[in-house]
């Protein structure tokens, strides 16, 4: 398909149709990769507590890689995807270049960085002495494939933005695929423990990467080449505030989730001493950890989904079709709403269950982890406005009000929570904090989406007089 074909697809293509086809691939990579992200915690939750809450505690420094990632893909995406509205691929193919570029370089910076801090980097983020050890392993491992992780995420991205997440779907599921069989015959067949998690991951990573890298030369997509100045320096300012609702959404998510391992450590040492407190405050990272890796694992879905929309939005935004910007918008709401309902009623029933099956032989943390999940469930239909709203206004180029709605529900609104609601609940606050943050999130998302599409709604109306 040529990129006029494309046009017209995404400007006349009827809109459910259209976000389904788009959707369906990006949900199942996102459903994968939450999967194998699952699948690290189950396997390394056989080695021990501590092991499990170092997975935890090196996964705000992940969800930090893929915050940079989103950074420059969903930047650089969503600024193709305008250009390639107005038919201008000249501009879309600087853009292309210069995202994956600039992702790269940035990545190695934060290799090197974290390779030389990564004791201190590991106590920041949460570890306690007996988590420590196993943080480390994990986290050295981990940054070494962290620029090309983060360089995957942007190329991921933009074929998607391009109407080609089908190629973004394979390089995926060919990376899950292989982290989900390396991860046994790593951990245990070559007893390497937790290193060996590590291993299969950026391995996995890196099998992904370069078949996303050679699949830009494909299905019409803009290719990757360093025949020309990939480093436009000009653009760097657009993709960086395109990408900046994502930064914030993701990269506050990673200081949401530093600030929940070290507020239940501090909880935990408070009201406890000696090798008590260890062991309470490890079960209760390792509990938080294995709700979070649950709740990815759904929500994944829903920004799958909404990512299958995004493309849409910029695309219709950029040819200044208004009226699919706004059906196409309520049709997401609509429809995951109906999916988070059901998800939410699953969750809360088989809490129990899907706890103990991450780490089954420790008491403790199958009740902290059955509490936070059920509590999270009460509120997760929310969702289905919040995401959608975010990625909305962050395709149409709404930058500051995007990027605010992103900083909701794990920073504004939940910081504060972790640090009010413990001091009247104590350890019951931490486990409440995100679903009382989503409450107030939904209100701050609500104010900026119905102002922007009553604004959308009146250019509309205008054009067509």
């Amino acid at each position: 398909m040529n990129q006029e074909e494309k046009y017209i697809k995404m400007t006349t293509e009827p809109v459910p149709k259209l976000v389904g086809s788009l959707a369906v691939p990006t949900i199942i990579s996102m459903l994968v990769s939450s999967f194998y992200n699952m699948v690290d915690t189950y396997f390394v939750g056989k080695i021990n507590t501590s092991a499990t809450a170092a997975v935890g505690v090196v996964f705000s420094l992940m969800a930090v890689i893929q915050a940079f990632g989103f950074l420059f893909g969903h930047g650089a995406g969503n600024f193709m995807a305008r250009k390639l509205g107005e038919k201008d691929r000249e501009e879309a193919s600087k853009i292309a270049n210069a995202g994956f570029f600039f992702c790269l370089v940035f990545g190695v910076i934060l290799m090197i960085l974290g390779l030389i801090f990564v004791e201190p980097l590991a106590y920041f983020l949460g570890s306690t002495d007996t988590i420590l050890p196993y943080a480390v392993d994990y986290m050295r491992i981990i940054l070494i494939g962290s620029p090309y992780m983060m360089a995957s995420f942007v190329l991921n991205n933009q074929m998607r933005y391009q109407g080609n997440a089908m190629f973004a779907m394979i390089g995926i599921i060919v990376g899950a695929v292989l982290n989900i069989a390396l991860d046994p015959l790593l951990i245990f067949t070559f007893d390497m423990g937790i290193k060996g998690a590590a291993c299969a991951t950026i391995i996995s990573q890196a099998v992904s990467f370069l078949l996303l890298l050679g699949a830009t030369r494909f299905g019409g997509n803009i290719p990757i080449t360093l025949k020309r100045n990939p480093f436009v320096f000009r653009l760097l300012p657009e993709i960086c505030a395109g990408g900046l609702p994502s930064l914030c959404r993701q990269g506050i998510a990673s200081i949401s989730v530093i600030l929940l391992n070290t507020s239940a450590r501090d909880i935990a040492f408070a009201h406890a001493s000696g090798a008590d407190a260890i062991l309470y405050a490890d079960a209760a990272i390792a509990g938080m950890s294995i709700v979070a890796r649950i709740t990815m694992f759904a929500n994944s879905a829903l920004i799958g989904f909404g990512q299958g929309f995004q493309p849409v939005c910029s695309f219709n935004y950029g040819a200044k079709i208004y009226k699919r910007v706004k059906e196409s918008f309520w049709f997401c709401v609509k429809t995951s709403l109906v999916f988070l309902i059901l998800v939410a009623v699953l969750g809360f029933i088989f809490s129990p269950q899907l706890v103990a099956m991450m780490r089954d032989d420790d008491v403790l943390v199958a009740e902290i982890g059955t509490f936070a999940l059920r509590a999270q469930c009460l509120t997760f239909p929310l969702n289905a406005w919040i995401v959608m709203c975010n990625m909305l206004l962050q395709a149409c180029g709404q930058s500051f009000s995007a990027s605010l709605v992103a900083s909701c529900r794990q920073g504004i609104c939940f910081i504060p929570m972790l640090y009010i609601l413990p001091a009247f609940f104590d350890f019951t606050g931490i486990m409440i904090a995100q679903p009382v943050a989503d409450v107030f999130t939904l209100v701050i998302s609500m104010v900026f989406g119905l102002w922007f599409l009553r604004g959308l709604g009146k250019v509309s109306e205008r054009d067509s007089k």
